[in-house]
């Protein structure tokens, strides 16, 4: 036997419409779905079997908390993600931690929960962020392991660095090596110890710049 049912959504503005509107267009649902969209809200008509409603609706609401929660922050200032949302709008597939230790360097806040995460950096600037990691990682894919990969792009993205540069500053500081017969760079030291060191190293470098520049000025 088939019914109907209609709910409303509150929104803020058309980004919300626009984003919801999207999310709704990836759900698989048997249920009939029709949305009329008014000033400040969604009018959204629901048909089917009982079931097919019932699951409908649970995947709208969901899918409109996921939107509110990515545009809007929390009380801390904080974003809601699901990564495999940020993952498909930017239509890249890159490792969690690559993406939560490039926010860190960036100086963003970030809570990792069980399947998801928050950060203070807003939806749009967090989509751009995992392009370009993806853009680098594109880049040394087939020349390095994954170990060295979770290095090596958040520092490159964070601090504007050449992919390829910061491979042989790695092998020039010890921290890595080339294995001429895999055609890969690895890391010689585990990968925290190999971050930590190749910050330290960028960070007195910064900082002979800045010397320099004081006193170059005072001159």
């Amino acid at each position: 036997m088939r019914a109907k049912k209609v709910i409303v959504l509150h929104v803020r503005d058309d980004i919300e419409k626009e984003e919801f509107m999207k999310e709704v267009q990836r759900l698989n649902l048997s249920a009939f779905i029709y949305i009329h969209g008014k000033l400040d809200s969604l009018k959204v008509n629901v048909q089917g079997t009982k079931e097919e409603i019932r699951e409908a609706i649970r995947a709208i609401r969901d899918a409109h908390k996921r939107v509110r929660g990515r545009l809007y922050p929390d009380r801390k200032g904080l974003y809601t993600y699901y990564p495999e949302d940020i993952f498909r709008e930017a239509n890249a597939n890159i490792s969690l931690p690559i993406l939560i230790k490039t926010l860190e360097l960036l100086g963003e806040r970030v809570e990792v929960k069980e399947d998801y995460i928050k950060s203070s950096m807003p939806w749009r600037e967090i989509v751009e962020l995992v392009r370009r990691l993806n853009e680098v990682l594109s880049q040394i894919a087939l020349q390095t392991t994954r170990q060295i990969r979770e290095v090596v792009a958040p520092v490159s993205v964070a601090y504007k660095i050449d992919p390829e540069e910061l491979l042989d500053l790695l092998v020039d500081l010890g921290i890595a090596e080339y294995k001429e017969d895999k055609f890969k760079y690895e890391l010689v030291k585990n990968k925290e110890q190999a971050l930590k060191e190749l910050l330290e190293y960028l960070e007195g470098d910064k900082d002979e710049d800045r010397s320099d520049k004081e006193g170059r000025e005072s001159a």
